[in-house]
């Protein structure tokens, strides 16, 4: 046979294919009704610029819909999800080219293109998709995990796509039998369809059961294409345009910037859906109820209320129930229809800390936190409600510039007996080193302190400290919503350090790192912010500080929430503990980007929790589970929370807590004994 000659005909056996079109038509008139409903929701939320970088964006969505990069972390579901897109979308472009042919009468199925795409290739991506489908039933049905949302409509969308993948293979099969297709053997499932058929079945019995089905599939196909913007399977495109318009910035520059002097404001915060921005609102749709976030969330690990998965889908319930349009004159934000605390216990809005570990695991790019963070901005703001001990600390921001609340200590106190220079009296410093509120106030962070500020005097460093002028940097007062200290006390800041014509910044402080960095930006400020943990290493590098390789203990790791997953930094304090320790350094269960909070962010170090529901004692069990000498950190928050987890939950092992700034000098120490 040439292989050149290769086709078949289009719409064989099938009478009146004009009827596809007439039933098409209402077909995509009720979905684009669909589609026009959500996005009319969506446009009632206020603005947010997200289609800057067009190229970036569209590089993120090819890998989310072709290599399904974030869904694929879990492997057995990364595998079928994949098997199940990778399906259909070869489905549809196989479709597209039949379309074309019939048409416009464009020769295109034939030759090697007809053999090796329209044949072989759809008929495998064909299979993988049925096997994705069945996998994920077991997954469901059989397997059954906590974490997934469990309903009629899944039950009916996965019996839905196996119905037309299946049809369509005895569309094929059936085909290829009732004509003898000589080419037949190039769809291997088509063609092992068309054998056992030949067994039962005469090619009459195959050409009738043919015409019935072809209708009875072309009617499941339009179905579900109807059905997609009613459903769950709306994700289709809603995870792509969340995928498209998603944050291109590091997590930790993704909390929205409040304008306090907008008169049109009438609420501070978020009390209504219409507060969100449109792509909150386009967030909610996107939610595909897998349950990642929540399965990774560390307040609800611990058995505290949040879910950040609930909290959308509740969020989105809400959403769906309403009927959004132009508001009349007298109908305000305040109306009880419209309110989300209605919808959303204001509790479960305190137990998270911050860490965005529901964002990082969010395969379609959901941004849960800052709507936990717009919420409690209307708790805080306009309520004046928070846990008591939080809103001290808060309070104690506004009163003393810092949140420390009972201290004696005053910000210069960690320096006697150093020689450390104040900016007054050095504004030409190359350096300025920001301390932290918790690095100068707090008694076990001095130590670190003094011992980092010691490393910068014995390299010859060029730094400043701000001293007395030095305030908290505002990131407490952000996250727990208190978004008018934030800018207050963030202004006052700057003032300060555009006084000293400051550029460069080292911290030891993540949130301070986090907070200069990533927010201070939207007030106007630009600086060139580093935490100590890539400063070392840039004095290593260039010679100015030797380390030994003299710690034998084994040492484990705790990534700072504000450190990896908010600004990606997970190479540097590793790169220091290898320099120093003799053995590599333990990896945790959940490390790097994907670490599991000290459970200190978002105003938690403050809270009074229930000893059984604390983060940092789950934190701990993790701890003891590498079989570490030492738990090395590179937060003063995570050093006091990992402290106090450690001792609760203290075994018969000895572990001890250290920041890495006190595993270098120690090691420093011991080259020169």
């Amino acid at each position: 046979m040439d292989l050149v000659e290769a086709t078949r005909s289009i719409l064989w056996n099938i009478s009146y294919g004009w009827l596809m079109y007439v039933l098409l038509i209402p077909t995509m008139a009720i979905f684009i009704y669909g589609c026009y409903q959500h996005i009319s929701r969506w446009r009632q939320g206020t603005s947010q610029d997200r289609f800057d970088s067009p190229w970036q964006r569209l590089m993120l969505l090819a890998g989310q819909v072709f290599n399904q990069s974030r869904i694929a972390r879990k492997t057995i579901a990364g595998v079928f999800h994949r098997f199940i897109v990778w399906g259909f979308v070869v489905f549809a472009f196989a479709t597209l080219v039949v379309l074309i042919q019939y048409d416009f009468n464009i020769m295109i199925m034939k030759g090697y293109f007809y053999l090796y795409f329209q044949s072989f290739i759809v008929d495998i991506f064909g299979a993988l998709a049925l096997i994705g489908i069945i996998m994920e039933g077991i997954h469901r049905w059989i397997s059954k995990p906590d974490h997934l949302v469990y309903n009629k409509e899944s039950n009916y969308v996965l019996l839905l796509l196996f119905a037309i993948v299946v049809t369509g293979f005895c569309l094929e099969g059936w085909r290829i039998a009732a004509t003898n297709d000589p080419w037949g053997v190039w769809s291997p499932v088509g063609f092992v369809t068309a054998k056992a058929s030949d067994l039962f079945f005469k090619p009459e019995t195959l050409q009738t059961a043919h015409l019935y089905t072809w209708w009875i599939h072309l009617i499941i196909v339009y179905g579900f294409i109807a059905y997609i913007p009613y459903g769950k399977m709306r994700h289709i495109f809603t995870s792509a345009a969340n995928t498209y318009t998603a944050n291109l910035k590091p997590v930790g520059a993704n909390l929205k910037f409040m304008d306090l002097e907008d008169e049109e404001s009438e609420i501070l915060g978020v009390k209504s859906l219409e507060g969100f921005t449109w792509k909150d609102l386009l967030d909610l749709d996107a939610c595909t109820s897998c349950g990642r976030c929540t399965e990774n969330c560390p307040a609800n690990i611990s058995g505290k209320r949040l879910s950040p998965r609930d909290m959308i889908l509740d969020l989105q319930g809400l959403m769906h129930q309403q009927t959004f349009g132009k508001k009349n004159k007298d109908q305000s934000d305040n109306s009880e229809s419209n309110d989300i605390f209605a919808t959303i216990n204001s509790e479960i809005l305190w137990d998270c800390t911050t860490c965005a570990a529901c964002v990082e695991a969010c395969p379609v790019h959901i941004e849960q936190l800052p709507k936990i963070i717009d919420m409690r901005r209307y708790q805080i703001m306009e309520e004046a409600e928070g846990p008591e001990t939080v809103m001290d600390a808060v309070m104690s921001i506004e009163d003393r510039g810092h949140p420390i609340r009972g201290t004696r200590a005053t910000r210069i106190d960690w320096t006697k007996g150093l020689e450390v220079p104040l900016i007054s009296e050095k504004p030409d410093a190359g350096i300025l080193f920001w301390v932290g509120s918790a690095g100068a106030l707090v008694e076990r962070s001095q130590q670190v302190t003094r011992l980092f500020a010691q490393i910068l005097i014995n390299a010859g460093v060029d730094f400043a400290i701000l001293g007395r002028e030095e305030k908290s940097t505002g990131d407490l007062a952000r996250r727990t919503g208190n978004e008018f200290l934030f800018q207050t006390i963030a202004e006052e800041n700057i003032e300060v350090l555009a006084k000293y014509n400051v550029k460069n910044i080292v911290t030891t402080c993540p949130h301070s790192f986090n907070t200069l960095s990533n927010e201070y930006p939207q007030l106007g400020s630009n600086y060139n912010v580093i935490h100590y943990t890539d400063y070392l290493m840039q004095l290593i590098n260039s010679g100015r500080i030797t380390i030994p390789k003299n710690i034998s203990k084994k040492i484990t790791y705790h990534d700072p929430c504000y450190l990896s997953r908010h600004n990606y930094i997970v190479d540097a304090p590793r790169n220091l503990l290898n320099q120093v320790g003799e053995n590599p350094v333990i990896e945790m269960e959940k490390s790097g980007k994907t670490s599991f909070c000290c459970g200190g962010g978002g105003g938690m170090s403050f809270a009074e929790e229930e000893p059984e529901k604390r983060v940092n004692h789950f934190r701990a069990r993790q701890v003891f589970d590498t079989g570490a000498d030492i738990l090395a950190v590179a937060c003063p928050y995570c050093l006091t929370m990992m402290e106090d987890g450690i001792k609760a939950e203290q075994n018969d092992r000895d572990i001890k807590v250290m920041d890495i700034i006190e595993i270098v000098s120690s090691s420093m120490k011991n080259q020169t004994d």
